[in-house]
């Protein structure tokens, strides 16, 4: 990914968290800040792959330290376990990208009681979100960055069954549509209780990119496989996030929706904030951060 001469150093100094960094958006959102001087940590699931990512960026991008931290976020003992050990090595965190998702297609639940779908997609950066708050307001001013996706314009979130919602849809689109909807919401409510803390967040679709998600759909997988080759590359894809993460455009702004760049409309369902304060509320009790609202 190249970058432009005058935004080479713009990062510099700055310290990125970025999830499921190992492949895909997530890793060339980290080649991209790392050209631009930040000093990176990736959380990644597999050893193997993180190494080999974390010496990717390591070898082709500029002067920031890259560290590699290794988690599951599926159990949410592993999202508490992971941020412990990243407040307990850093001392400042500039900009959360919460990138790391999946799409299931069949009904499980994790030890946790709750679909993987939405344990990935939406409880991990939650909770992973709230964790960190100390670190991000210390650093302020700061980001969150969240992904979503445009899928979520037809999403009906069920708040009398989060989490165990059994209606997968075709190779389980709705329960991903149903994820990416809790994302946008969970980022607006975000966003109205990190009002005048310095903290900023927001939430970004990144397209319909070519990325391993089209590598777990059942039985369809050789034909999202297929479709896949025709998308535009993860490298495309990580524009957003580094927008969101490094632009002096969006300085100060918080709780928008992002497509391409650009602020646009999310789904009427979205801005219900009543809806968003509950789901808050539920997703505080269900992960054990029961004075997450006092806290925000």
């Amino acid at each position: 990914m190249s970058v432009p001469l005058d935004s080479q150093q713009v990062m510099k100094g700055k310290v990125v968290l970025i999830t499921g960094a190992s492949s895909g958006i997530g890793k060339q959102t980290a080649l991209g800040l790392s050209k631009m001087g930040a000093s990176l940590v990736l959380i990644c699931r597999d050893r193997e792959r993180g190494e080999a990512a974390k010496e990717e960026v390591m070898r082709t991008a500029g002067t920031g330290a890259v560290d590699l931290l290794l988690a599951d976020l599926l159990p949410l003992r592993e999202v508490k376990r992971v941020a412990a050990e990243f407040e307990g090595t850093h001392p400042k965190l500039d900009v959360l990208i919460n990138n790391a998702g999946a799409s299931f297609t069949n009904y499980d639940e994790t030890e946790d009681g709750i679909e993987r779908t939405m344990a990935i997609n939406y409880f991990a950066p939650f909770l992973l979100t709230n964790l960190l708050l100390g670190a991000l307001k210390k650093s302020a001013p700061s980001r969150v960055v969240n992904i979503t996706s445009s899928e979520h314009f037809d999403a009906r979130l069920d708040l009398d069954n989060v989490g165990k919602d059994h209606r997968m849809g075709t190779v389980g689109s709705d329960a991903y549509r149903r994820s990416k909807l809790a994302v946008v919401l969970f980022t607006y409510e975000l966003a109205r209780r990190l009002q005048g803390t310095g903290v900023t967040a927001n939430c970004l679709h990144p397209g319909a990119v070519r990325t391993k998600i089209w590598s777990h759909v059942g039985a369809l997988t050789p034909l999202f496989r297929f479709m896949s080759l025709f998308m535009p590359s993860a490298e495309k894809g990580a524009r957003a996030p580094i927008y969101l993460a490094s632009s002096q455009d969006v300085v100060g702004v918080s709780g928008k929706y992002y497509a391409k760049n650009v602020p646009r409309r999310s789904s009427e369902a979205s801005y219900d904030e009543a809806a968003a304060r509950r789901l808050w509320e539920l997703s505080a009790r269900m992960t054990g951060l029961v004075d997450a609202p006092e806290s925000a």
